[in-house]
C-alpha cells in the first residue's frame, strides 16, 4: 500500500472538512465516507429542510449549517468561522434540464470556484498536509473533443452546464498557478447510485420495474464510463490527501466505457424485467449529449495508485439491496 494510500485513510481522522453541496447526490456520499475516517465533518446546506434531510439519511451528528453559495461576499467571513482544513466543492448548476438560468450557471459554477479559491488560502490548518480544495468538475468540460479524454485536452463543450464548469476550473487553475494554493478538480463522469435525481436512467429502470412497465429509452447506442458513486466518494477524499499539482486536473473514472444499452440491460436482468420491458429506440438522443472515447486514468493512478474497483453489475446490485432498505430521496 502506497503513502498516499495510507494517508487517505487515515489523515483526515480529527480534521475539519466543510462539504458545499452536502445534500446533493455525491455530497451525501462524501459526508458519509468523511463520517466514516472519523473527520469533524461540516455540511452546508442551502435551507433547514436540506439539513434535516440529509441527517435522516445518513444517521450521523454531522455538523449541519444552512448558508447560500450565492453570497459570494459572505464566504471570506463562513470559511473564516469554520475554519476548515479542506474544502470539497460539489455545489453545481445545470444537471437538471430545467436549470437555464445562464447568470446563475456562471455564479455557482465558475465565480463560486473563484471566490473560494480567494478566500481558502487565508484559513486553512498549517496542519493538513492534503490538499486545501476539492473542486468537482464535470465531463460535460470536454465536450466535443476526440480520441481519448486525457485532463490536457482543450475543452469544447456543448451547453451551459459544460461551458460553466469548465470557466470554473480554469479560474481555479489560474488561480492557482499565481498563489501555489494546493487545489485540484476532479472531473466526474456518468455517476450512479442511491440518491440520483429521479429522472436518470438507474432510477427510471428501477421504477419502472417496481411498477411491472415497460421504458422507453434511446437506441442506447451512446459510451459511458459508468462510475459507482460510493467509488467516486472515495476516490474525492484519496485526491484531497494527495500531492496533487497546484491547479491540477484530475479524471475520476474507471477508465471502461460501456454502452448505454448494456448498462440498461444489465440492470433490467438483476431487477428481473422482461427483456420486452426495456424499449429501445422510442427516445430520440438529446442533441447536446456528450459522445466520447476512453478516459484517460493515467494520472488518477499515478496520484493515488487506485481507480474505481466497482463493476457495474455489483454496483447495480448494491444500488438495488440499499433502495429496497431505504427508498431514495431526490437529491438533486
Amino acid at each position: 500500500m502506497s503513502a498516499n494510500l495510507d494517508l487517505s485513510v487515515d489523515s483526515y481522522r480529527g480534521s475539519r472538512a466543510l462539504v458545499l453541496g452536502a445534500s446533493g447526490f455525491v455530497g451525501q456520499w462524501v459526508v458519509r465516507a468523511l463520517e466514516e475516517r472519523g473527520a469533524r465533518t461540516v455540511a452546508a446546506v442551502r435551507d433547514a429542510g436540506d439539513g434535516a434531510s440529509l441527517l435522516a439519511t445518513l444517521g450521523t451528528e454531522v455538523q449541519v449549517v444552512e448558508f447560500d453559495l450565492g453570497r459570494l461576499e459572505e464566504i471570506p467571513d463562513f470559511l473564516g468561522h469554520v475554519r476548515p482544513a479542506i474544502v470539497f466543492n460539489l455545489a453545481g448548476y445545470g444537471v437538471d434540464p430545467s436549470e437555464r438560468d445562464e447568470d446563475l450557471a456562471y455564479l455557482i459554477n465558475a465565480e463560486l470556484v473563484a471566490a473560494l479559491g480567494e478566500s481558502i488560502a487565508q484559513v486553512r490548518s498549517e496542519e493538513w498536509t492534503g490538499q486545501a480544495l476539492v473542486h468537482v468538475g464535470s465531463a460535460a468540460e470536454y465536450g466535443t473533443v476526440g480520441g481519448n479524454l486525457a485532463e490536457g485536452s482543450r475543452g469544447q463543450p456543448l451547453g451551459l452546464y459544460g461551458a460553466s464548469k469548465l470557466a470554473g476550473t480554469q479560474k481555479l487553475r489560474e488561480r492557482a498557478a499565481r498563489s501555489g494554493l494546493r487545489a485540484l478538480t476532479a472531473r466526474l463522469f456518468t455517476l450512479y447510485g442511491l440518491g440520483e435525481h429521479p429522472g436518470r436512467l438507474l432510477p427510471s429502470l428501477l421504477e419502472a420495474a417496481r411498477r411491472d412497465r415497460s421504458l422507453d429509452l434511446t437506441a442506447g447506442r451512446q459510451l459511458r464510463d459508468f462510475t459507482y458513486v460510493e467509488d467516486v466518494a472515495e476516490g474525492l477524499l484519496r485526491l484531497g490527501a494527495s500531492d496533487a499539482e497546484p491547479g491540477e486536473v484530475v479524471n475520476l473514472a474507471t477508465g471502461r466505457l460501456t454502452s448505454v444499452r448494456r448498462f440498461a440491460e444489465t440492470a433490467g436482468s438483476l431487477l428481473g424485467m422482461p427483456e420486452a420491458h426495456l424499449r429501445f429506440g422510442p427516445l430520440s438522443t438529446r442533441p447536446d449529449e456528450m459522445h466520447h472515447d476512453p478516459v484517460t486514468v493515467a494520472r488518477l493512478r499515478e496520484l493515488i495508485s487506485w481507480t474505481p474497483p466497482t463493476k457495474i453489475e455489483d454496483g447495480i446490485r448494491r444500488t438495488i439491496g440499499l433502495t429496497a432498505e431505504a427508498p431514495p430521496r431526490n437529491m438533486g
